[in-house]
């Protein structure tokens, strides 16, 4: 018989929540084992349960060895114990989360509103509605979802982040969950976070034969910076993931500092940034220095200071590799150089520059051949072509299935670093007329490359660049 049979689950998943373990209850009076004295702890503790609290404390040993059965006896918990209304909750959660992951959903919002409550699921880029519960049980899917998480069910006013696991066909699924305070209750999104490191092979980002060579050539570079771009959930991070992947051999000393560690890589030193204890890109990026590093992975190049340690790492004998938030590649010459950052440092230092944007494909199983032809004007030239079309089937949503990146790659070649050289200032126009002149292929004209091939649709590719 367990000793934690009297206490309601309410309180056990709130003392592991707290890290504490409970001893007795007796007329609201609620005594719990931790290791040190906590004001702010005992007194969520109170506002949750509504109880007195007294702490007794207890060595590490003896409070590690009772956590472990307090854990042990919620998870073997028989759901007869609970409640129909906190069963149906759990099951209704647990749907969810497994018909999210069913649908290749990459976040699950919950969204509060003053007479409903909307859950919706972003599938292939596109946030599309999947269920409207009642209003009135909006706070019990957010405290189900605050203690899976292991967040503070107890906290509706301020922002709060954490980590829940779901098992899903004897597979565990990793998702980031990100509490918002709205008008009408808490705002509650889930973000799956892509653990299988068989989609970090290089070969299968969607890059052209030629560009994949050309990132291949650069990353072997034994110094120089390469930096990816384009705007939130273009597939950046994948972009770099693969190059680390790439370079991950006994021979080098490749860390990372990124907000969150998105794909754990066993060789590979990550760092997490912590603003709150000072832990930030550019504090960690000067300690990398003196880490003897051979590669060096920024999560996002924010701020000036950042941007500074980076392209002098690049000039010091490291490979870095890193993103930056803008639409072109043509445009991060462009952002650099208003970071503060010396034309004569650009023109050393960096080495690629690419732009991407992940893009729906067509179903496989439904697209259609277009009645007509497409006839489109580029560079003052016409091109008619044959299309595909979406169409829509069970195995697809709204006749696409899944997405594959687009890419433009700047590489900086000795006539970039003239230009970069001839001026202080220089225009967005000037690079791409070099840039065409060598080759380089825009994300518009690698997208409709796609079009041609029946992989995507004009209309998407038009949706996706904004054109």
């Amino acid at each position: 018989m367990s000793p934690y049979q009297s206490f309601s689950l309410e309180i056990l998943n709130q003392c592991v929540i707290h890290q504490v373990v409970p001893i007795s209850l007796h007329d609201k009076h609620l005594e719990i084992a931790a290791s040190e004295h906590s004001l702010k702890r005992d007194a969520a503790l109170r506002f949750a349960l509504g109880c007195t609290i007294q702490v007794t404390i207890w060595s590490e040993h003896q409070l590690t060895e009772a956590f472990k059965q307090v854990q042990s006896y919620l998870s073997a918990a028989d759901n007869k114990s609970l409640t129909q209304e906190e069963t149906s909750i759990i099951k209704l959660v647990n749907d969810i989360l497994i018909n999210a992951l069913n649908q290749r959903a990459s976040d699950i919002h919950f969204e509060p509103y003053q007479d409903s409550y909307r859950i919706r699921f972003r599938i292939d880029g596109v946030l599309q509605h999947h269920l409207s519960p009642p209003r009135t049980i909006a706070r019990q899917i957010a405290a189900r979802l605050k203690i899976m998480g292991q967040l503070n069910i107890a906290e509706h006013r301020l922002p709060q982040d954490g980590l829940l696991v779901i098992t899903h066909y004897e597979q565990q699924f990793s998702m980031r969950i990100s509490t918002l305070p709205v008008n009408y209750g808490e705002k509650i999104v889930l973000r799956v976070i892509e653990s299988n490191q068989q989609h970090l092979d290089i070969s299968q980002l969607g890059l052209a034969e030629e560009a994949l060579t050309l990132y291949q050539q650069v990353l072997n570079n034994s110094q120089g910076l390469i930096l990816v771009t384009g705007p939130t959930g273009s597939g950046k991070t994948m972009t770099l993931y693969s190059g680390l992947k790439e370079l991950n051999q006994e021979g080098y000393n490749i860390c990372s500092i990124e907000d969150p560690i998105e794909i754990p890589l066993s060789g590979i030193n990550q760092t997490q940034i912590n603003t709150k204890s000072g832990l930030t890109f550019a504090h960690t990026l000067r300690s990398f220095l003196r880490q003897d590093p051979d590669v060096i992975m920024v999560g996002e190049i924010r701020d000036t200071e950042t941007a500074e340690i980076a392209v002098q790492a690049a000039q010091t004998g490291h490979l870095v590799l890193s993103t930056l938030h803008t639409n072109s590649s043509y445009e991060t010459l462009i952002r650099l150089n208003q970071m503060g950052i010396a034309n004569y440092l650009l023109a050393s230092s960096l080495k690629l520059v690419i732009a991407q944007r992940l893009i729906r494909k067509l179903c496989p199983y439904c697209k259609q051949n277009a009645a007509e032809p497409i006839t489109i004007e580029t560079n003052q030239q016409y091109d008619t072509f044959q299309h595909w079309i979406p169409v829509g089937c069970e195995h697809c949503l709204s006749g696409y299935y899944q997405r594959i990146g687009v890419y433009e790659l700047l590489i900086i070649s000795p006539e970039i670093q003239a230009l970069l050289l001839s001026s202080q200032s220089f225009s967005v126009k000037q690079i791409q007329t070099v840039a065409q002149q060598q080759g380089m292929q825009s994300l518009y004209q690698s997208g409709l490359s796609l079009v041609k091939q029946g992989i995507t649709s004009y209309s998407e590719l038009v949706r996706v660049l904004d054109n």
